[in-house]
C-alpha cells in the first residue's frame, strides 16, 4: 500500500462527525498498520447530522462489527466543549495515550490554535520518544485541513462561490500553520496545511456544480501525502495530491 509508511500510535481528528473528518477516521482504521488509538472529536456528537456517537467502537463507526481480541481497532468519540474559551473542557487531555501523535483538524474554527496548544505536551513527548531527529507524520505532526479557497495569491472558485468568512478563516489557518511550523520545529513536530480538493460533502456540494472528488478519493490522497511528508515539508501548503498550493 502507498500508505504503509504511516506508523501512527495515536491520532486525534477534530470535526469527525461527518464529511472529510469521518472519512479520515474510517480510512485510518483501514490502514495496514492502523493507529492503536483514534480519537474522533466533534462539537456535538448528539447532533442530528452526526454519524459517530460517544462510546462507539471502531467496528460500529465502520459498520463492520468487532475484529477479534487481537485485532480490535479502537475509536473513541469525544465531545469538544462549546465555549471558545474552554474548547477542550470535555476532552480529558492527560488521559490520552502517548506515543506517535498526529492531530488532524478538518474544521475551520477558533478552536484550532487552542487545540494545538492543549495537545502540544503530548506531541512533544511523542517526538522525544521517537527514534531519529527527522520530522514526519510517524513522529509527531499537526495537519490543518485548509483550502485553496483561502489562497490569497489564487483564490480558487471565486466565480462560483464567494464564501467570504470561509476564505478568511482558511487564510488565517494557513498563517497559523506557518507559525506552528516555526514554533514547533525545535520540538520535533511537523506542521502542514492540506487542501483536500473540492469534495462531495454537505458544504462542498452546496454550490451550483457537483464537486469532482469523493470523500474516499480525497482522504486516500491525503493519507498518501502524509506518508511521504518529511522535514522539508514542514510549514508548507499542499493539496491532496502532494502539489504545492500558493499561499
Amino acid at each position: 500500500s502507498s500508505m504503509a509508511g504511516l506508523h501512527l500510535h495515536t491520532v486525534l481528528v477534530t470535526g469527525a462527525n461527518r464529511g472529510i473528518g469521518l472519512g479520515l477516521i474510517q480510512k485510518l482504521l483501514e490502514l495496514p498498520n492502523p493507529p492503536q488509538w483514534v480519537f474522533a472529536g466533534c462539537r456535538d456528537p448528539n447532533g442530528q447530522r452526526a454519524r459517530v456517537r460517544p462510546g462507539w467502537e471502531a467496528g460500529a463507526v465502520l459498520g463492520m462489527g468487532a475484529r477479534g481480541p487481537g485485532q480490535q481497532r479502537r475509536c473513541r468519540c469525544c465531545p469538544l466543549g462549546r465555549s471558545w474559551s474552554s474548547p477542550l473542557c470535555h476532552l480529558h487531555v492527560p488521559m490520552l495515550p502517548t506515543g506517535k501523535e498526529l492531530v488532524l483538524s478538518p474544521v475551520p474554527s477558533p478552536r484550532a490554535p487552542c487545540s494545538s496548544q492543549a495537545f502540544l505536551p503530548l506531541l512533544k513527548k511523542a517526538a522525544q520518544g521517537s527514534p531519529g531527529s527527522a520530522l514526519s507524520c510517524s513522529k509527531a505532526a499537526i495537519i490543518n485541513i485548509s483550502s485553496n479557497g483561502g489562497s490569497i495569491a489564487s483564490p480558487a472558485g471565486w466565480e462560483l462561490m464567494h464564501f467570504l468568512s470561509y476564505r478568511c478563516s482558511k487564510a488565517a489557518l494557513n498563517m497559523l500553520t506557518k507559525c506552528q511550523s516555526l514554533a514547533y520545529r525545535e520540538h520535533g513536530v511537523l506542521c502542514v496545511a492540506l487542501h483536500p480538493g473540492w469534495v462531495q460533502t454537505d458544504m462542498g456540494g452546496s454550490g451550483p456544480e457537483k464537486p469532482p472528488l469523493t470523500v474516499d478519493d480525497s482522504v486516500r490522497g491525503m493519507l498518501k501525502v502524509l506518508s511521504s511528508l518529511s522535514e522539508k515539508d514542514t510549514g508548507t501548503f499542499l493539496d491532496w495530491e502532494g502539489k504545492v498550493v500558493l499561499w
